[in-house]
């Protein structure tokens, strides 16, 4: 039997990409008429990462094979482009050509002969998948093993702040667009001239924005009012300069500017928990507060993951997060610091449905830091488990770009007292530079082998440190940025709580750079 892929974007494919390298039968299964369907609704916009970082290893060995000519690695795709130039042709190679079915939906997914409840012999029992094609036309398709990559681009989260539409917001849906539109070209009558509200404070929102504040630039008449939860801005911006993606890094640079100039009305502290139609437009509310009318509204306050096809399967979530337990922990943004996130493959994915995988953005549940080159390294170690190569899956090897910004003290205004992610400098590596790690979530069933992770000595940490180098001599800070932020009143950079264990400097949760 086969192993089921649910989704032919990027990761979806990239699963396939793997599997062929390691002879294993698979069938795709892609909701909509093309591969990156769901890519194509937002292709208009430029992805921060380069096309370095958005091609799969496996996925390039296959494509080399062909004609196909890999795009320059230091340019930027757009979402478009991505499935023009990559997709596509990976796609169309005989290797994965004919395993890939479009226009066919996953509605729901068992165990052969298995409701939920019944647990002797589940283990070996098949997964049966329901499947719809376009024309209603509805089929079962057994599979050994199932990697769901479905994304969640199809679930946006709603306008109300307490996680359910406001009230109003389904009344007045076609004056609501989820996402990023195609201000500039496709739906730029929607918005020209027009009094614009935009809900969300992540990248999304930030394209959306700059988009707008292009269009009022052609159309004076545009306004746009930017509303977000968080009280302060802080780090909302980015990382600037200090972003290993420097696309990433100017976007919120960009933003910062246009609300300094006032192109942008900026409202924080906002929860919106109802909407209504007026004569002069629509007023957004929050408690007794209300809003200027507006004419349209953009809501870019991120995605969740569709889970009711699983509805027969055991899964392993995280109640907040919806992400598996053991990969919530390393990526809730509650908690998580610098945008960065530890490696991890199958064993974080793993749920207690056996040969079950969620992989890609879905993976992360309604975590918002997700980066095509984690989902590629999920991808890589989810197949190699599959094909019980257990030494392979927990050779995890991710290096995530940082975002240059750390969860640290709040100064007066909002800022953080000092961003404590600078440019960091490698150091050589050598045996003191390895720590032994077991890997979190590890199988019962299966050996454990050691992961190793790579860090900076501690010397070289402190002559090239993220936070400016060692602190002064007799300065009660823990770097140059720690005591110069105290010597402002402040703090600190929010980087002071570290142990030394052996010579490698451990930092523990709320520290910068962890």
């Amino acid at each position: 039997m086969p192993i089921a892929i649910i989704g032919a974007g990027p990761i979806g494919l990239a699963a396939a990409a793997h599997l062929i390298e390691r002879n294993m039968p698979f069938v795709v299964f892609e909701a909509g008429p093309r591969v990156g369907h769901s890519m194509i609704a937002w292709g208009h916009v430029q992805m921060f990462s380069p096309w370095q970082y958005c091609i799969d290893p496996a996925a390039a060995r296959l494509l080399e094979q062909t004609s196909w000519q890999a795009p320059d690695p230091e340019s930027y795709p757009t979402g478009r482009a991505l499935v023009e130039q990559y997709l596509g042709p990976l796609a169309a190679h005989p290797a994965i050509a004919p395993h890939v079915r479009l226009n066919r939906r996953v509605t729901d997914v068992t165990r052969a002969g298995f409701d939920k409840m019944k647990t002797e012999g589940r283990e070996v029992a098949p997964f049966q998948l329901y499947i719809t094609g376009a024309d209603g036309d509805e089929e079962i398709v057994f599979a050994r093993a199932v990697i769901d990559a479905s994304g969640t681009y199809t679930t946006p989260n709603p306008l109300g702040a307490s996680g359910l539409p406001a009230a109003g917001e389904r009344a007045l849906a076609e004056r609501i667009f989820y996402g990023i539109p195609d201000v500039l070209s496709r739906e730029r009558a929607r918005y020209a001239g027009r009094r614009v509200l935009v809900a969300g404070s992540g990248h999304s929102a930030f394209n959306a924005i700059l988009d707008l504040a292009a269009l009022a630039e052609q159309v004076p008449d545009t306004s746009i009012t930017w509303i977000v939860r968080r009280g302060e801005m802080g780090q909302a911006y980015g990382g600037g300069a200090n972003d290993a993606l420097p696309a990433r890094g100017a976007l919120g640079q960009r933003i910062r500017a246009l609300v300094e100039r006032g192109v942008v009305q900026l409202i924080t502290g906002w929860r919106t928990d109802r909407l209504e139609r007026t004569p002069d437009g629509i007023v957004a509310f929050a408690g007794d507060r209300a809003l200027a009318p507006v004419d349209e509204i953009i809501v870019a306050t991120g995605l969740r993951p569709d889970l009711t096809m699983l509805g027969e399967l055991r899964l392993g979530l995280d109640p907040a997060v919806e992400a598996p337990t053991a990969l919530a922990p390393l990526i809730d943004p509650n908690i998580h610091s610098c945008g960065t996130v530890p490696p991890h493959g199958a064993d974080e994915l793993a749920h207690p449905e056996p040969n079950f995988y969620m992989i890609g953005m879905k993976s992360y549940g309604r975590a918002p830091t997700f980066l095509l080159l984690t989902g590629y390294e999920q991808a890589r170690s989810v197949v190699a488990a599959l094909a019980g190569d257990w030494e392979a899956a927990r050779r995890v090897e991710l290096t995530l770009p940082e975002t240059g910004v750390c969860s640290g003290p709040v100064a007066a205004g909002g800022g953080v007292a000092s961003s404590c992610c600078g440019p960091a400098v490698a150091a050589p590596v050598s045996e003191s530079n390895l720590i032994t790690l077991t890997p979190l979530g590890a199988s019962v069933t299966a050996p454990v082998n050691n992961l190793q992770l790579v860090l900076a000595d501690s010397d070289a940490q402190a002559a090239t440190g993220c936070c400016g180098g060692p602190a002064p001599a007799g300065a009660d800070a823990c770097c140059v940025k720690d005591a110069d932020a105290k010597a402002a009143g402040l703090d600190g950079c929010g980087c002071g709580t570290t142990e030394a264990t052996s010579s490698v400097q451990v930092v523990t949760a709320g520290a910068c750079c962890g």
